[in-house]
């Protein structure tokens, strides 16, 4: 596992909080994105215990806050735990989006109109929850200032050119389900994650 951070400190706290919550996995994973992997971090299980949340949230916070959102962005499950932490450290709302019949959707909140929002993730991969969610926000006429999450696991040519901040950036490797050596291997396949297949 490679890992670089803008703030290296902050980043061996981070993966040291996983390693003593166990929210780091080892096995065959299948990701949200319908990839598979040998690492999944579960950021759920570092969450769960509030004093890391809101030492999480507060540092992400300090990355976000040069873009004076007027309000934090998160899709449901994941980011809701780290999103309502950084907007507590921001003293802004929170708002949140969640799958209705596989879309995903503003299903519990208006929509604020013409505002400034900062979309926050646990774990970002391929970035495609994190677009839903804001897209639906910018449909709307917000404006999407900046993005963060704990963990960016981003291979290096998914959206290079997307500013997404981050705490920790590691290097996992990831199959094709048809190229997967861990499924050539006859492993257990799991699947962590909250998003039906194919969504």
């Amino acid at each position: 596992m490679a890992c670089t951070c803008a703030n290296e400190e902050v980043s061996k706290k981070i993966l040291e909080m996983m390693k003593e919550s166990g929210a780091h996995l080892q096995g065959h994973f299948k990701l949200t994105s319908g990839l598979h992997s040998d690492n999944y971090m579960q950021c759920a299980l570092m969450l769960r215990y509030p004093k890391y949340a809101a030492y999480a949230g507060a540092e992400l916070a300090k990355l976000l806050e040069p873009y004076r959102p007027d309000f934090i962005l998160s899709p449901a499950l994941g980011g809701l735990i780290i999103g309502h932490e950084v907007a507590r450290a921001l003293d802004v709302p929170f708002l949140f989006t969640e799958r209705v019949d596989g879309d995903m959707r503003l299903k519990r909140f208006p929509h604020p109109g013409k505002l400034r929002f900062a979309l926050v993730e646990d774990v970002c991969t391929t970035g495609k929850s994190s677009r839903e969610s804001a897209q639906i926000l910018v449909d709307g006429g917000a404006e999407w200032a900046g993005s963060g999450c704990i963990v960016d696991r981003r291979a290096p040519e998914c959206l290079p050119d997307w500013d997404l901040k981050s705490l920790v950036k590691v290097h996992f490797a990831t199959y094709r389900p048809e190229e997967c050596p861990l499924c050539a291997a006859g492993l257990p396949l799991v699947k962590p994650g909250s998003r039906p297949d194919g969504k």
